[in-house]
């Protein structure tokens, strides 16, 4: 029973985060309530959620939405930035971006209602692809060795305000940028010991049908269905981040 439970819920995980990313708040608490030790929990977590990323990416790519040579830049800077983040995470403490981040995705939450049209379309670009993987690159890798929860929506947001993608394409390349630092991340819980290969193999095989399944809803139904998951996991990452913080 504890395995079908598990393999639903990286099916259910697989499906929200290829769409709006934020799938760890479904699959980590689940794991967590198994009993298993947090250092474990997180080790798990991180293999198996990469299993449906790398679905979701091959699936964006196979229709088109992503140009793996756009984002070189975007890559090496994420790669630099996780390590960055993984190594300070061992040596300072969470607390001030506890605090933090909760505000910028308030900000980027009330930004996204104001102004329904944001992604709907491709628009004329802010800033430089090149200035933008360096900066945001480097930032949210960091923050995603660091830290974590989020970064999926953040990435989704810049990608739209700073680069003028559509939704559809600024998910798909989400998902990549996503895929290169967790899969940092997951690298070091295996060298760790950190993973209950079992149990991740369980959720893997969800992750892996529901990556598809969520990639394949993004690219049919666009920014109707992206939309408003997105806003509903951003509301969701800051209600769990505020919880955590005055708890």
């Amino acid at each position: 029973m504890l395995m079908i439970i598990l393999f639903a819920t990286g099916l259910f995980a697989g499906v929200v985060d290829a769409i709006a990313g934020g799938g760890g708040l479904i699959t980590l608490p689940v794991l967590l309530s198994t009993g298993m030790p947090p250092h474990l929990a997180f080790g798990t977590n991180k293999l198996q959620a990469i299993v449906g990323t790398f679905t979701a990416v091959k699936r964006y790519h196979r229709h088109g939405l992503i140009s793996f040579s756009d984002m070189y830049t975007g890559l090496f800077f994420g790669l630099i930035g996780s390590i960055s983040g993984a190594i300070a995470a061992q040596v300072l403490s969470t607390e001030i971006l506890h605090k933090i981040i909760p505000i910028l995705l308030a900000t980027v939450l009330i930004y996204t209602l104001i102004t329904p049209k944001l992604g709907l379309k491709d628009q004329e670009p802010r800033m430089s692809r090149l200035w933008f993987y360096i900066l945001f690159g480097f930032g949210l890798g960091f923050y995603d060795g660091f830290f974590g929860p989020g970064v999926g929506s953040m990435y989704v947001f810049f990608l739209t305000f700073f680069l003028g993608y559509n939704l559809i394409k600024a998910t798909a390349y989400t998902k990549v940028l996503n895929l290169n630092s967790s899969t940092i991340a997951a690298l070091c819980f295996i060298l760790g010991g950190n993973v209950d290969y079992r149990i991740a193999a369980c959720m893997a095989a969800g992750q892996f049908i529901g990556g598809r399944l969520g990639a394949s809803l993004a690219i049919n139904k666009g920014a109707r269905v992206i939309r408003p998951l997105f806003l509903m996991m951003v509301t969701s990452t800051i209600a769990v981040l505020v919880y955590k913080a005055v708890s």
